[in-house]
């Protein structure tokens, strides 16, 4: 069975010449089309170069645009062409100047003849065509679409738009069922001479020339007319992202290529000089006859499609970095906050990370510099202790610390005296888990020993502002894992929320603590805050404090209880 290849082209011509020329090689005849808006002296080099291919024609040219009906011309003028002129051909195979054969054109033939009446074209009803990719699906049948998405995006939108107003709605011609798929198809001689001889031809040329992307539906929609034996996929591989646009294959994907068992794959890199060379290949002289399997590439078009959509958690690519929320995920990895520890306990840091062994940070976000751990001045991934230049994008700061330091757990100080740009970021972050003793902030001013009236104004808006974080806290959103105590609170039994958060995110077998940090002396903090609510001040958040002298609890943990026998 001889199959005839209708050839679009429009650029490349070194490579569509390579590609007639292994179709030709193979006793495949040729009809190609080029672009009107190719000008005359590269049609004609382009002509003159497969001169000495009697086998290979050029049809009338039509200037085609993407999403217009000159591709559907085209396609039609090269195969009256080739039903006209060679009358051996049975198979018509529709391809393009990009397109390259991936195994011996002797295989697809043998292919093809164990399937003589069988029209290879995806066809699928409007219904059932989910790639559709601009929310146009029944509506590009019903509107008219005289202007250019590409080149007149705005006339193309406001058209669409005034047709909607207006309820235009276009009636379908009987007898046709709107049906979409990939332009790339192999059609029997029977089938496509009934389409291009169809009495009524006329009447839906005009209908699908105010089609949006006719080259996708003309012919889809037709062979259901005709023909009596459809398997509705093509014979070509091609692939595309989630806006519509084709994929593009190049030298680095030969051995996906080669083990998907296709026949033609597009689009190819003019450059993909590895590819050119190496298809098509093949196993025998028409000797494979496996059906073409493209799974483990669809697997992977789906998982960069993904991918390229989603990301990855906590890395913002830039891509996507312009649009909020559009992440899979806030940050890379498990975090924790501490607000409060720091200022009631004078070795938090050093102690929580002996008994966790994760890596703790100072406040990281304080207003002077970046408090890494050892207070370094330069952190992984070159982080700067800048305050300026973490204050410029305070959420790629984190994100950034994250992403550089996976596999680690990160821990840091917070409090109501540092930037507070990322309060809801780590709010609604599922990796952060923050623990807050509210109104801790006093006991560094109970210690400074500096006047009323200064500790009084310095207390309100501290207090404030932490007021405004626990708010974020308790908002419905949240999605990190929240520890809050009053400082009263804690100060009763600080052993027990300490040992919750060593067994929650230590690194090492659970145990009961040995040792504690050490507290700050707050001999007479209870009457230090008799004296900012004597000032006007209400210490609110920081709990009930008696007016007597306040000493917290024995710092020493109970021992394990055992058994004597």
């Amino acid at each position: 069975m001889t199959i005839g290849v209708l050839l679009l082209v429009h650029t490349a011509f070194d490579r569509a010449e390579q590609v007639a020329r292994l179709w030709s090689e193979a006793g495949c005849p040729v009809v190609i089309h080029v672009d009107a808006k190719v000008s005359e002296q590269e049609f004609k080099a382009f002509e003159g170069a497969l001169a000495d291919r009697p086998d290979v024609r050029f049809c009338a040219r039509h200037t085609c645009v993407w999403g217009m009906w000159g591709l559907v011309a085209a396609t039609q003028s090269a195969a009256e062409m080739m039903l006209a002129e060679f009358e051996g051909v049975e198979r018509i195979y529709l391809s393009s100047g990009s397109c390259l054969p991936l195994r011996p054109i002797k295989e697809l033939q043998t292919y093809l003849d164990a399937r003589p009446a069988t029209d290879f074209i995806e066809s699928a009803a409007i219904a059932d065509a989910p790639w559709a990719v601009s929310g146009l699906e029944e509506e590009r049948f019903t509107l008219y679409f005289p202007f250019s998405w590409q080149q007149q995006r705005w006339r193309f939108d406001k058209f669409v738009d005034l047709q909607r107003r207006f309820k235009v709605k276009r009636k379908v011609p009987e007898k046709l069922v709107p049906h979409m798929g990939s332009q790339w198809w192999c059609l029997t001689r029977k089938t496509l001479t009934a389409i291009l001889q169809d009495p009524n031809r006329a009447r839906y040329d005009r209908f699908f020339k105010s089609v949006w992307i006719p080259d996708e539906s003309y012919f889809q929609t037709m062979v259901r007319l005709h023909s009596n034996l459809i398997e509705s996929r093509s014979l070509t591989l091609s692939k595309f992202d989630f806006q519509g646009k084709p994929h593009v294959f190049y030298d680095d994907h030969l051995q996906l290529l080669r083990r998907s068992d296709c026949f033609v794959a597009r689009k190819i890199w003019p450059k993909a000089e590895r590819l050119y060379q190496t298809f098509p290949n093949g196993r025998g002289e028409g000797d494979n006859t496996a059906d073409p399997n493209a799974s483990m590439i669809n697997r992977l078009s789906a998982k960069s499609t993904e991918r390229r959509n989603a990301g990855r958690d906590g890395l913002y690519m830039q891509s996507r970095f312009p649009d909020p929320h559009f992440e899979s995920g806030v940050t890379a990895a498990p975090y924790s906050v501490f607000q409060g520890f720091s200022d009631l306990f004078e070795d938090f840091e050093s102690w929580l990370a002996l008994n966790t062994g994760c890596k703790v940070h100072g406040h990281l976000f304080a207003p002077e510099r970046v408090e890494f751990e050892d207070r370094v001045t330069v952190y992984k991934g070159a982080l700067s202790d800048s305050a300026r230049l973490r204050d410029y994008n305070p959420r790629s700061f984190l994100t950034n610390l994250i992403w550089n330091t996976r596999g680690e757990r990160q821990c840091f100080q917070f409090g109501p005296q540092d930037n507070q740009a990322n309060n809801w970021l780590i709010a609604k972050d599922p990796n952060a888990q923050i623990s807050v003793i509210s109104g801790a902030w006093a006991a560094p001013l109970f210690k400074s020993g500096r006047d009323i009236d200064v500790v009084r104004s310095k207390a309100a808006l501290l207090q404030k502002r932490e007021a405004e974080f626990l708010k974020v806290l308790q908002s419905p959103w949240v999605k990190a894992k929240i520890r809050i105590w009053t400082m009263s609170e804690f100060l009763e039994a600080p052993v027990e929320p300490l040992q919750i958060i060593v067994d929650e995110i230590g690194t090492y077998p659970q145990n009961r603590l040995t040792w504690l940090p050490t507290m700050t002396d707050l001999t007479g903090f209870g009457k230090f805050v008799q004296t900012l609510k004597n000032a006007g001040m209400h210490p609110h958040l920081l709990g009930d404090f008696t007016v007597e002298p306040q000493q917290p609890k024995s710092q020493t943990p109970s021992r394990r209880p055992y058994l004597v026998q």
